[in-house]
């Protein structure tokens, strides 16, 4: 697995004790030193105007690149530097995808800040550009037909959803806890006009963790992501999902975090091998960064030792959410 990464990524810095801070990703290139992983590290380059507005408004661009000091929202700020580095994690995001598909291999990219919230022309949830949707959009642009995008963090993907929901060519998933952060994401949203169909919602219930999300893939992202036949996966991956996390209340382990890595990375070889994962969420350092290193080691064919292995959801107790999703999603798929 090819890492993409950026030493500029650790100069972002919303504001003192702000959650999405450098540490995280000092935190993951530790372990992955630790655990011999720290190789095959690719830097991108400067953040191009161009791929930025492969998904977003050039208004918007103009406005982070020349606000200076101001908010998007209360806890998403932007200062001089943001530009460039929000920029630079786009690009970190486009190179990954591009790997893959020039090699047909898994791709890691630690792209901070992350992307999901940030629609066309607004940002949001600690995100200014959707590092994602513009991967997905230059694959699109350069060969691909399809794209499956697969968001497995805390929060809906609010952006992501905005940005594809009436485009047919990219397939999006999102498991995420109900009733929290954006609000968005209801089981009954499914996409709009050609894009109806294509955009498949799994809202969770606190506590859904390792059996709820087993069976989620079992019952719904493998069947569908089948059927469609992706030329691409593309993961936004955020560890937040972990029982340790105090930003939600799911209650994923780190064994069930790091099962669900291994069953996408499965579900890629039906797509020549070409799954990229870009870093969403993910606030408890210790256990965001024992999930990625052994997320990178069992495709090295390291063995990571997990603490954080709890099994707080033995009894599936999102069962009936993943059955109201198989139901609506069963109107589009074969499932």
């Amino acid at each position: 697995m090819a890492i993409f990464y950026n030493e500029e990524f650790l100069s972002h810095v919303q504001e003192p004790f702000h959650p999405e801070s450098p540490e995280r990703l000092r935190g993951i290139v530790q372990a992955l030193k630790q655990h011999g992983l720290w190789k095959d590290v690719i830097p991108s380059k400067t953040g191009r105007l161009e791929t930025l507005l492969l998904v977003h408004d050039e208004n918007y661009i103009d406005y982070i690149k020349a606000c200076g000091e101001c908010s998007l929202t209360l806890d998403t700020r932007v200062h001089h530097e943001t530009y460039d580095i929000a920029a630079l994690s786009a690009e970190c995001a486009v190179d990954a995808a591009r790997w893959s598909k020039e090699n047909g291999k898994p791709a890691f990219a630690f792209t901070r800040p992350p992307g999901h919230h940030a629609g066309p022309d607004y940002g949001m949830g600690f995100c200014y550009f959707n590092n994602i949707s513009i991967a997905a959009k230059y694959l699109l642009k350069h060969g691909d037909s399809r794209i499956a995008i697969l968001d497995e963090d805390v929060h809906h993907g609010n952006g992501t959803q905005d940005v594809f929901a009436e485009d047919p060519n990219v397939l999006y998933i999102s498991t995420h806890e109900m009733g929290i952060f954006p609000g968005t994401g209801p089981v009954d949203f499914v996409g709009e006009g050609a894009g109806e169909g294509f955009t498949v919602n799994l809202p969770l219930p606190a506590g859904s963790g390792d059996s709820t999300f087993d069976f989620a893939h079992t019952e719904i992202i493998r069947p569908i992501v089948s059927e469609f036949k992706p030329d691409a996966i593309l993961v936004s991956w955020g560890v937040d999902t972990h029982y340790r996390d105090t930003i939600g209340s799911l209650a994923l382990s780190s064994e069930g975090n790091v099962r669900q890595s291994a069953e996408l990375i499965k579900l890629a070889k039906a797509c020549g091998g070409r799954i990229a994962f870009m870093l969403e969420g993910g606030y408890d350092i210790q256990a965001l960064s024992e999930v990625v290193a052994a997320t990178v080691g069992q495709t090295e064919g390291v063995d990571v030792p997990l603490e954080f292995t709890d099994m707080i959801d033995n009894s599936c107790v999102g069962r009936a959410n993943v059955l109201r999703c198989k139901q609506v999603a069963s109107r589009y798929w074969k499932l």
